[in-house]
């Protein structure tokens, strides 16, 4: 049997696709597709695989003809690209099968394959590959409420990749979250008792990265890499003892909670192993709202100080803020914009609310009449789900308008070019990079020297923000030369924010003055949802 695996496009104006970093050191894409190369360890052995990503490779007809079936899936920002896919390969009568997250939540979307496998992969694949064997399967296969066990997931198909197309390549150490947040889906897909894979199935997925040559960035994709932190601990330590035995061949980034800032044992051995990045999801710095939206977690602290302390063992942090929660009593913006300069971190995920299926949200939204139902056609549009240049898919408590405008300012004085640079600035000098041991071979290095002399040239002479790059760049060089790779990295990213600012304050623009008309005449434009018009005006 011969199966083609298709990783769907994600959309191309997005905060994550930061392409134009990417390009710096020749690769296509951020990330390499983990779920995608797990399923395929769990096929037959007998099976032929090939991986096409669309993200990073177009998808040829020798392709399609090659392939006796197709699986393919994907996130609701890929929705649009997986339900043309299904099309594509429909029209050329080869059989589908579908799954992935965003199936799992809206199954009803995704009919037109042949087959659906939904939920954890661990549960439902093999009943398919029985019945698919057999030649009587059936249209769906859904895992229900019961979890996988991950401490039995094959290793990851990683030879399916080609490594020099990505920033990263992700392992996953662990799935589910222990907190109960109203908006988020991970707790509905993967439950809230995190479950970890063995010490040794971890250390054997580095191992196989290792003897197939890959070195660098590897993010662990965990929902809540400290989810269960006494396992954790336990796992550290040998983790550490794998780095010092192959050379400190890695460096490593993940997702975790704010309180991970209250456990300084943690902080230290994750700095010991080789942390440099964590994304940490603040959504509001007012507590009345965090509450509401069941975060406790961020609330009874300082959030600057709280980052700052994660900052002393040398872990750069990303983080993400969401406008247009129903608890919120006014404008946010000005608070939002405090705490993103009081913390000092440089890149900052904003996104409007977004009502994603299956969720906590979306239940009581639907309860109380206010999920806009036209939000669940899918479009050609390429904002469908995405948190950026989509969002506040129901009727919000405060008017639209005011939402539309807080985000907008948000974003045009965060990513302002002398507001960016400063808070890198103050980031380097907080950033205790005494510890870093990643060790590169020579190929690796001139690949990075090459990257950085583009970034010169495009940062430091042809921008219109050069004058900041060099001010940056000298900072770190005099006060703090050991922070200098993931500074950089930093500045790197902004040759992708500072167009994606401009793309943002020109869509929200044009839906701001569409939303006042709407307020002011709601007979005239209420049935026309907001993104179509924002793409009638586009086109």
């Amino acid at each position: 049997m011969r199966c083609l695996l298709i990783y769907p496009a994600f959309m191309s104006k997005s905060f994550w696709n930061y392409r134009a970093t990417c390009d710096l050191v020749d690769a296509k894409y951020p990330a390499a597709p983990l779920g995608m190369i797990t399923v395929a360890a769990m096929l037959p052995e007998s099976w032929e695989c090939r991986l096409v990503d669309c993200n990073v490779e177009q998808l040829q007809e020798e392709d399609l003809a090659w392939a006796d079936v197709v699986f393919t899936g994907g996130m609701i920002a890929q929705q649009v690209s997986s339900l043309a896919m299904i099309e594509r390969c429909r029209s050329l009568g080869k059989t589908v099968v579908v799954g992935g997250p965003d199936a799992t939540s809206s199954p009803h979307l995704y009919d037109r394959a042949d087959y659906q496998v939904l939920g954890e992969a661990e549960v439902s694949l093999p009943e398919f590959l029985s019945d698919f064997e057999k030649g009587d399967p059936r249209h769906r296969y859904e895992a229900g409420e019961k979890l996988a066990d991950v401490s039995s997931t094959p290793r990851p198909r990683f030879d399916l990749l080609k490594f020099d197309r990505y920033l990263h390549v992700g392992v996953q150490y662990a799935r589910g979250c222990p907190f109960n947040c109203e908006f988020c889906d991970i707790i509905e897909l993967f439950g809230r008792v995190p479950r970890l894979k063995g010490q040794d199935q971890m250390l054997a997925e580095l191992d196989q990265l290792y003897d197939l040559g890959y070195r660098g960035h590897v993010d662990f994709v965990d929902d809540n890499f400290i989810g269960n932190k006494r396992d954790l601990k336990k796992f550290l330590p040998r983790l550490a003892e794998w780095q010092q035995e192959h050379g400190w061949p890695f460096e490593f980034s993940t997702e975790a909670s704010i309180n991970l800032a209250d456990d300084e044992t943690l902080l230290g051995m994750m700095q010991d192993v080789g942390f440099s990045v964590i994304f940490v999801g603040i959504e509001s710095p007012d507590s009345d709202t965090l509450l509401a939206m069941q975060k406790a977690q961020n609330t009874r602290r300082d959030i600057a100080e709280s980052v700052k302390k994660i900052y002393s063992y040398g872990i750069f942090i990303n983080t993400g803020y969401i406008v247009g929660f129903d608890a919120e009593k006014g404008s946010v913006a000005q608070g939002i914009i405090d705490l993103i300069e009081t913390s000092s971190v440089p890149v900052n995920m904003v996104g409007l609310l977004f009502a994603l299926p299956n969720t906590q949200l979306t239940r009581r939204l639907e309860k109380e009449g206010r999920l806009r139902e036209e939000f669940d056609v899918v479009t050609d549009l390429d904002d469908h789900g995405d948190q950026c240049t989509g969002g506040l898919n129901f009727e919000t408590l405060r008017p639209k308008a005011d939402i539309f405008r807080d985000y907008r300012r948000v974003i045009d004085e965060s990513y302002a070019p002398d507001r960016y640079f400063a808070r890198v600035r103050r980031m380097v000098l907080d950033l205790n990079c005494k510890k870093k041991k990643l060790r590169l071979p020579l190929r690796y290095w001139v690949k990075d020297l090459k990257g950085f002399g583009r970034l010169i040239w495009r940062s430091g002479v042809k921008a219109k923000y050069r004058r900041q790059f060099w001010w940056t760049l000298g900072t770190m060089l005099v006060r703090n030369p050991k922070s200098l790779r993931y500074g950089v990295a930093a500045i790197a990213l902004y040759l992708h924010f500072y167009g994606f600012r401009q793309y943002l304050l020109e869509r929200l623009g044009k839906l701001i003055e569409r939303t006042e008309k709407e307020e002011a005449a709601p007979e005239l434009l209420a049935t026309v949802p907001d993104a179509q018009l924002l793409h009638a005006e586009e086109s």
